[in-house]
Formats: C-alpha cells, structure tokens, sequence
C-alpha cells in the first residue's frame, strides 16, 4: 500500500505547515494591537505640528522657506516605505503597482525620478528593476524609531534644499481597518500650504528667538514626524494583512487535508477489496 504510506506522508507534512501558519496567524494579530496603539498616538502630533506651521508661515508672511516654495518641477523623489519580510499577501505588491504607475506619469512628461526605500522587499524589488535608488534603510523592525529614518530624510530634504529634486513624495500603506490597507502617495514637500479656516484668528504663541528660525526647525520635525507616521502605519498594515494571509492559508492547508484524506480512504478502500478479490478468487480456484 505504497499510495496509502505516500498520501499519509503528505498529510503530516501539510498539518506541520498549518501548524506554523496558525502560529503566525496568532502572532501578527498580538501585534496589530500594539502596531494600532502606536499608530493612534502619532498621528495627533503629525496634525498638531501641521497647524504649528501654519501659524509660524502667517507669523512671518516676509519669510521664505525651500520648504514652502513650489517650483518648475525636472526631478522628483520617493520616500518610499516597505516591510522588511514577506509572507503578508499583496501589501507590497499594490503599493509597488501604485507608484510604478505613478513613477510611469512622470517620466512620460520627461521627468527624472530619485527613490529612497526603506525596507528590504522594496529595496530588493526596485534593483531588480534598475531603478535610482539614492538611499536606503532596512531591518527597522516593528517598532520603527525616528533615529533610524533621520538619515534617509535628510539625504531627500537636503536633495530638495539643494534644487536636485524639485518635489519630495511619501510613498506607504495606509491602514484603513484589518481587511482593508490602501496605498497612499502622499507629497511631502512642498509642505501645502493649512486653510486659513483650519487656523484659529488669534494663537497665545511666544517667539523666540523669532518666527523664521523656529520655522525652519519645526518644519523639519514636521517632515521626520510625517514619515514616521507613514512607517508606523506601514507596520500595521503589514500585521493585518499578515494575519489575513495565515489565516487563508491556515483554512486552505485544512481544506488541503480533507482532500488528502478523502483520497487515503478511497486508496485503502480499493487495496482491500482488490485483497477479498483475491482471496475469493483463489478460493473459488480450488
């Protein structure tokens, strides 16, 4: 009953990789709490600071900065965030799809496109393709830290200073709920400009030294604060669709079994009755 011994083999095999698919399943939704709670807590700051900016900006009307200042755009820059492992379904692959679309948009007008990535499977996938690829951090782990983003920031900010690139992108998954992540291309610099009605008429703010340096520091706090934000939604949306995708594999890896010993019993069932048939026809011989 060699087909019986070879199904029963495949069987274990399948029921180990359930095993380890539930076990993942299990982790990734610990973690998406967590992931969650540090994702809430950023983006009250991200929108504080905005505001902050846009009082400083009014505060002095006679200041410019780079930052502000919307020019003929020849080259453009992607932040562009990612996971550092797989095994999380099709995250990365819509936000690739996304921005290759976007990238296409661009240099179909004939401009030049600079990529910073963060993570491991971006970095891998835009070097298979070839593509410009200024600077780069991996392994940031699921707790991103701001530390750990200041030197790819500052590689595009100063790229930006400097008129290398004329327009500065945010490139992320946004976490909409656990089923649903969308990929998000966000324009970071220039930083747009806060609707007077979002303002309050009149802000108790202390200056000093004066609006224009604290203008230049905020906003760059302002920049780190938005990409952290994006890395840490990133994070979650990585945990979600992880524990959608060990789930589906954990069900399928059941259904699998099902089907692996429905054929077991249809197997063991044709060798015994091929063994009355022959017993019988040996009886029947004599």
């Amino acid at each position: 009953m060699a087909v019986g011994k070879e199904i029963r083999t495949k069987i274990n095999s399948v029921k180990n990789t359930q095993k380890i698919t539930r076990a993942m399943e299990m982790v990734a939704a610990s973690k998406l709490r967590k992931t969650q709670d540090r994702m809430n807590a950023a983006k009250p700051y991200a929108e504080s600071i905005r505001r902050v900016i846009g009082h400083l900006s009014q505060a002095g009307p006679d200041f410019h900065n780079p930052y502000l200042e919307t020019r003929e755009i020849k080259r453009v820059g992607y932040l562009v965030v990612t996971t550092d492992r797989g095994l999380c379904g099709s995250l990365n692959v819509n936000l690739f799809r996304a921005l290759l679309n976007d990238i296409s948009r661009w240099n179909d007008q004939g401009v030049e496109v600079d990529l910073c990535i963060l993570g491991a499977k971006g970095l891998a996938y835009f070097r298979r393709l070839k593509t410009n690829i200024v600077s780069a951090a991996t392994h940031l782990g699921d707790v991103p830290k701001v530390a750990d983003l200041v030197g790819p920031i500052a590689t595009m900010t100063g790229a930006y200073r400097e008129g290398t690139i004329d327009r500065l992108f945010l490139a992320y998954n946004d976490f909409i709920n656990t089923m649903t992540q969308r990929p998000t291309i966000d324009t970071l610099v220039p930083v747009e400009p806060v609707d007077a009605e979002e303002l309050q008429d009149h802000w108790d703010y202390i200056y000093e030294p004066d609006a224009a340096e604290l203008l230049n520091n905020v906003l760059e706090r302002y920049l780190e604060a938005q990409v952290y934000r994006g890395a840490v939604e990133n994070v979650a949306c990585e945990m979600a669709s992880k524990m959608v995708a060990m789930k589906a594999a954990t069900d399928n890896a059941g259904k699998f079994i099902d089907q692996l010993q429905l054929a077991y019993n249809k197997a063991r069932q044709a060798a015994i009755t091929q063994e009355i048939s022959e017993i019988v026809g040996g009886a029947a011989a004599v």
